[in-house]
């Protein structure tokens, strides 16, 4: 996926007001903190060794005093110093030196018997000069303290404005940061629930929970972290450049050739990079759908001792992840820190020879500020180039996730549906309808019946006969590619599965309860269901004692599945979520397959509460359960191959006929047509 970086980009674009204001920031922040070395430059340059350049001697009082004499320094004197008695302090070792005249040239000092030899290529000159004490140079500091402090003061008021404007920028990067992953986090699973039942019959659920959490944590980590830290960088790495080049043009274009570097270093990183992140997202996917595979399937692992077998395969699986994040470690071990070293060091190694050279002749002679400036706008530079190159490695496993995170949200899906039809009445048709999960392969094949309001239609029949299949395409998990299904009427496939599902219930052979209370379990969190209609429906079903065996009530609070309740008490709780909701018609998926026979007739009254009134379809493994069924049909390799009701079909002394012998034979009972 080519366009990863654009979309991830597109995501931040949402949030850029926030975002810009924190770049806006950032770039005060940093020319607040980069005045630094041209202060200290100033500071070294203008006000320490300030103190070489020329004096002025005055009649009327100056900054300076020696021997009853009177100076102010050249840059500082009112009026033309032409014909004025000018002198110069030199420094030589730790000792400063009195010339009183001006020396012509500056080069290698040396003092010898009270004289000053200076020598520059094949220059040199003499000059008469007199020691000072330190009482006797510091005349010639004092001036210089004021404008020091006030320097130290600005560049102090400097530091706390950029201090607070970082804490800001930060603050807000990271905030739009988190803006961003919640926005995309809540798109993915949005996404989930527009994509159809087939698309989670080849993906396990452990690999769909580490799209949304694992690899959108890692792209969290890019706009967190990456994003700021190249941001940071790159404004770092332009105000030291723009700087550079203030000092100096042709050192600067020499500091320049870091960036093609840089960005020749990431492509060839990205590229055994890219490879090593890919399968180490695949391989933790894998791992997360094998725990969560196995957490769910654990009874049945110690019931028949496979924990040895599955730890195995699970150790295949974290094998092949640390192998992988072995590679990508020694990857980034053998380049990132290694790389800004070689380059810092050639940096500096240019440098010497630059000034270096200069001061033997073969470039510029440059000022001691000039030089420490240099050298600390260096030192700088490569705090932001160690920064994106220690980024890369999150950057690259950011993209690969981000490219998991796109593919899944490109999968083709039905957007949800504010659509709304007025409630159907219950008559349902099915017109020669063939449906396939898998191309041609129908396991339906040209279905036809219908059934009135208030009917009970049950389907019968072996297993992989298609009874389930009939309930996916009447409540539109799966759209049949033959034939017609109405509802009053109207082709299903004419309105949207929401408008459709609002007036259809469903109870599965295996309830499903979510995390929450019974409450929220039954009216599935429908503010407009009032707690009085809870406990009315689940009285109804004959829920009521157990209800009030509880210390909270409706407000029991319910563990993942509803694992403290027994089966028959989550078969009531889904039947009185059925009931709340009012359908016109209501499927039931085998709902009495799991029940003991005792709890089979609190089951079956419950039952008849749910389906008065309403167009009833059941699946029934339990034969006895559908005596009272207006209609049976009894499916064999996707065709109806009996279609009456109990009685006769029981005279038909078919299929339907032969099950039910089974079944009553079974129990130790006598069939009856009955």
């Amino acid at each position: 996926m080519k366009d990863v970086g654009k979309r991830l980009f597109r995501y931040a674009l949402r949030f850029k007001r926030t975002i810009l204001i924190a770049l806006a920031l950032l770039t005060i922040a940093v020319a607040a903190e980069l005045t630094g070395p041209f202060i200290a430059k100033t500071m070294i340059d203008n006000h320490i060794l300030g103190i070489e350049r020329e004096w002025v001697e005055t009649t009327d009082g100056g900054e300076a005093s020696y021997n009853g004499r009177d100076f102010t320094r050249i840059d500082r004197f009112d009026g033309d110093p032409t014909g004025k008695n000018q002198v110069q302090i030199l420094q030589i070792g730790l000792t400063y030196y009195f010339v009183d005249g001006l020396v012509q040239f500056d080069g290698q000092r040396k003092v010898e018997n009270g004289e000053l030899y200076i020598q520059r290529g094949e220059e040199s000159a003499i000059y008469p000069v007199t020691p000072l004490t330190a009482s006797e140079v510091f005349p010639f500091f004092q001036p210089e303290i004021r404008y020091i402090a006030m320097l130290m003061g600005g560049y102090f008021l400097l530091i706390i404005i950029a201090a607070i404007l970082h804490y800001y920028q930060s603050l807000l990067l990271q905030t739009s940061a988190n803006q961003i992953i919640k926005q995309m986090r809540g798109d993915v699973f949005g996404k989930i629930h527009q994509l159809p039942i087939n698309y989670f019959d080849h993906l396990p659920a452990g690999k769909i929970v580490s799209r949304i959490t694992n690899d959108t944590e890692a792209i969290r980590e890019l706009y967190v972290k990456v994003l700021a830290t190249f941001f940071t960088s790159i404004i770092y790495m332009t105000g030291i450049f723009i700087a550079l080049f203030l000092l100096d043009s042709t050192l600067a274009a020499f500091t320049l050739l870091l960036v093609p570097i840089l960005v020749i270093w990431m492509i060839l990183y990205r590229k055994f990079a890219g490879r090593y992140n890919r399968v180490i997202r695949e391989r933790l996917s894998d791992i997360n759908g094998k725990i969560n595979e196995n957490i769910q399937g654990m009874s049945l692992v110690q019931a028949f001792g496979r924990e040895k077998e599955v730890k195995e395969e699970f150790e295949h699986l974290n094998k092949e992840h640390f192998k992988f994040n072995n590679k990508l470690l020694n990857l980034n071990a053998s380049t990132s820190f290694n790389l800004v070293n070689f380059i810092r060091n050639l940096t500096f190694v240019g440098m010497i020879w630059y000034f270096g050279g200069g001061s033997l002749g073969i470039g510029s002679i440059v000022t001691m500020g000039v030089l420490y400036a240099f050298v600390d706008y260096i030192n700088r530079l490569f705090e932001p180039v160690q920064g994106i190159v220690n980024q890369l490695a999150q950057l690259e496993e950011a993209r690969i996730a981000g490219e998991r995170v796109f593919k899944l949200m490109d999968e083709p899906g039905t957007a949800l549906s504010e659509e709304r039809v007025k409630r159907f009445r219950g008559d349902v048709v099915f017109d020669n309808v063939s449906f396939a999960y898998e191309k041609d392969d129908y396991v339906l094949k040209n279905i036809s019946f219908s059934a009135e309001m208030g009917e009970t239609v049950a389907f019968v029949g072996h297993t992989g006969s298609g009874k389930s299949s009939m309930m996916n395409i009447l409540f539109r998990f799966y759209d049949h590619q033959k034939g017609r299904i109405t509802v009053d009427g109207i082709d299903i496939h004419s309105i949207s599965p929401q408008a459709l599902r609002e007036h259809m219930a469903i109870v599965l052979q295996d309830p499903f309860l979510f995390t929450g209370t019974i409450a929220t379990n039954v009216s599935m969190n429908d503010p407009s269901i009032s707690k009085e209609s809870i406990m009315d429906a689940l009285e109804k079903v004959g829920a009521g004692d157990m209800i009030r065996s509880l210390p909270n009530g409706v407000d029991e609070e319910v563990k993942e599945k509803g694992s403290t309740l027994s089966a028959g008490q989550r078969q009531l709780i889904s039947f009185a979520r059925a009931l709340v909701f009012d359908p016109p018609i209501l499927i039931l998926d085998e709902a009495t397959a799991n029940i003991d026979t005792d709890t089979e007739e609190v089951i079956q009254k419950a039952l008849d509460v749910v389906k008065e009134g309403r167009t009833t379809f059941v699946i029934a493994h339990r034969l006895s359960t559908i005596r009272q069924a207006n209609q049976i049909l009894v499916l064999d390799r996707g065709q109806i191959v009996e279609h009456g009701d109990h009685s006769a079909l029981m005279e038909l002394r078919g299929r339907y006929y032969h099950m039910y012998q089974l079944q009553a034979g079974a129990k130790g009972g006598k069939a009856s047509a009955s």
